[in-house]
């Protein structure tokens, strides 16, 4: 079976593409990276693409043109799903329904509490017990798309917004792969605006995910 053609964009250091990256080196991984794209030159994210073989180019936000370049850009190298990997725009209406339900995101905080920025800070002066990540769908309204699958992460009592950050990044890193493989292997859907995952009781359980 031909494996799922992504295409990764990033604004930064390029952790959790790092994760993409190395899950899909797996010869039975379902999917593989065909381009990363990055709209800052100097991200390292863009490093670690170029060592893994990867194409990569920058492509920048200042430009009038950039969300059609970006579009004809994974077109033209046959991309089938984008993964934002800490892609640091919100991209425009017309971009998001060219790519409806082939757009995903990974978020710090179990969505739908804290969208947008700073989610730590904001969890941590909430005083919130769990806090944690979420993968989901890409849509107009940030961070409001259906809900794919999410982890949970305790929040401590000597937290700081770095540790909390730090915990929930390592668990991000494990999640953003599992979530491709779900799509890869087709065993994702959208029914009614929300995401049925087909044989969830594969995912690890210390996972949680809609409808489980």
């Amino acid at each position: 079976m031909a494996r799922l053609k992504v295409g990764v964009l990033i604004s930064g250091r390029g952790s959790n593409l790092q994760a993409l990256i190395e899950a899909c080196a797996a010869p039975d991984f379902p999917a593989e990276i065909a381009l990363v794209i990055s709209n800052q030159p100097d991200a390292a994210g863009l490093d670690r693409a170029k060592a893994a073989g990867i194409a990569a180019r920058t492509i920048s936000h200042r430009d009038p043109v950039f969300e059609t370049t970006l579009n004809a850009t994974l077109r033209e190298t046959g991309v089938e799903l984008v993964c934002l990997a800490g892609f640091m725009r919100i991209l425009g209406d017309g971009f998001v329904a060219a790519w409806s339900d082939r757009l995903i995101n990974i978020h710090p905080s179990l969505l739908p509490a804290f969208p947008g920025l700073d989610t730590h800070r904001r969890a941590l002066a909430a005083g919130v017990r769990i806090s944690g990540c979420t993968v989901h769908f890409v849509r107009p309204t940030v961070d409001a798309g259906p809900i794919i699958i999410q982890a949970a992460v305790p929040v401590l009592g000597d937290d700081t917004e770095r540790r909390l950050a730090a915990r929930i990044l390592a668990v991000e890193h494990r999640l953003y792969p599992m979530t491709l493989r779900l799509i890869a292997e087709g065993r994702v859907t959208i029914l009614g605006g929300r995401v049925e995952i087909a044989r969830p009781g594969e995912i690890p359980p210390e996972l949680i995910y809609p409808g489980g």
